[in-house]
């Protein structure tokens, strides 16, 4: 039985805690042909997607070590293992990339939808079994991450969206009441 958008949205959880198991590239694909239905303002479709899943993973993995542990060969193994599992231990990734117009009107409609189809990406993964997670990495910026995955001038790294399995559904974590965030106008 399907989900419906409400229990997604409430079953949604952020995986920090994945098994390792690939996620197929080709899932990760349907996810984000269904997730470019978000709302853009003047049709902009303000994205590009550089996407890793299956086998092609462990290329990004190999990136990733070498970006974010440079001094990784000098390291024993063992540290290196465990500094790498917040990458190992997921199943495939997309990388978002948004442009920087210089006009902060536009800058900010597409970075708005951007978030808005990342956050439709996450909902179809829960559908389908899939966690998620939605990382901002310092390293999104580094001049050698962003040449290795073919960022172009222009285009920010919005976001690294993690996808896997995991053994167990990590728990809800409350959320602020709605009349702590809410006012009525005129109240």
């Amino acid at each position: 039985m399907a989900l419906t958008v409400q229990e997604a949205i409430k079953k949604r959880r952020s995986f920090k805690k994945m098994n390792g198991q690939r996620v197929p590239e080709s899932k990760i694909v349907s996810i984000l042909e269904d997730a470019v239905w978000a709302p853009n303002h003047g049709m902009r479709n303000p994205w590009r997607f550089v996407v890793a899943g299956g086998d092609r993973y462990d290329k990004i993995i190999t990136l990733l070590r070498d970006v974010t542990i440079p001094n990784w060969a000098q390291l024993p193994e063992e540290e290196v293992t465990t500094q790498m599992q917040k990458f190992t231990q997921a199943g495939g990734v997309v990388f978002v990339l948004v442009p920087e117009d210089m006009r902060q009107k536009q800058r900010l409609e597409d970075f708005a939808a951007a978030s808005a189809l990342v956050q439709n990406a996450q909902l179809l993964a829960v559908a389908q079994g899939v966690g998620t997670c939605w990382k901002t990495p310092v390293f999104l910026d580094a001049p050698k991450f962003r040449e290795a995955i073919g960022a172009k001038d222009g285009e920010r790294v919005m976001c690294m969206l993690q996808f896997g399995y995991a053994d167990e559904q990590p728990a809800a974590r409350e959320r602020k009441p709605l009349e702590e965030v809410m006012t009525l106008f005129g109240e």
